[in-house]
């Protein structure tokens, strides 16, 4: 056989993929898609909820710097009226994501992302975006309830705030029910 015969004829097969090839080819790129895909939403759901518990550790923090603006003022009496309120009402300036008072029972409409306070049940609520990477024990779309709750020395034991007998000792800002954020 002639040189150049050889070298045409081997130039000739490999010059292009065969069907084997290509097969494997696309199916490590969908492997690795899906792996990115996966990793994209497990960090998109990492963000929320860093950004969540964020905004949730400012609200505690105006709420006591409230508090301590009425211990200054000498109106310890004022303090008890902060349990049930807005902590929204506290900020400077509310989040973009944030759609004022509203009736909890029309949880359908309120998008994913977004802080509301829950006028009927006097409670901040988050409803989750990424919902498959959230637990809670409430019924419907998830979200995190949070409450503003007079911490006090509980003289009577019977549970509830009396101005009469129970000292107020602060606030707190509290899930209303356990939630967990899965990786």
């Amino acid at each position: 056989m002639r040189p150049d015969r050889a070298r045409g004829r081997s130039m000739r097969l490999t010059a292009g993929f065969s069907l084997l090839e290509l097969v494997v080819v696309i199916v490590i790129i969908a492997l690795l898609m899906a792996i990115a895909v996966n990793k994209y939403l497990a960090l998109a759901a990492e963000a929320e909820r860093a950004a969540m518990e964020n905004l949730a550790g400012t609200l505690r923090s105006a709420m006591h710097m409230k508090m301590a603006e009425l211990i200054v003022r000498n109106q310890m009496k004022d303090i008890a009226a902060l349990a049930g309120s807005n902590p929204m009402d506290r900020l400077a300036e509310t989040p973009r994501n944030y759609l004022g008072e509203r009736d909890g029972a029309h949880l359908a409409g309120i998008e994913g992302g977004s802080w509301y306070f829950d006028t009927g049940a006097r409670a901040l609520v988050y409803r989750v975006q990424n919902a498959g990477y959230f637990q809670t024990a409430l019924e419907g779309p998830a979200r995190v309830r949070f409450a503003v709750r007079l911490v006090f020395q509980d003289q009577n034991k019977n549970g509830v705030f009396d101005a009469q007998v129970d000292q107020i000792e602060g606030i707190k800002l509290v899930a209303l029910e356990p939630y967990r954020w899965i990786n």
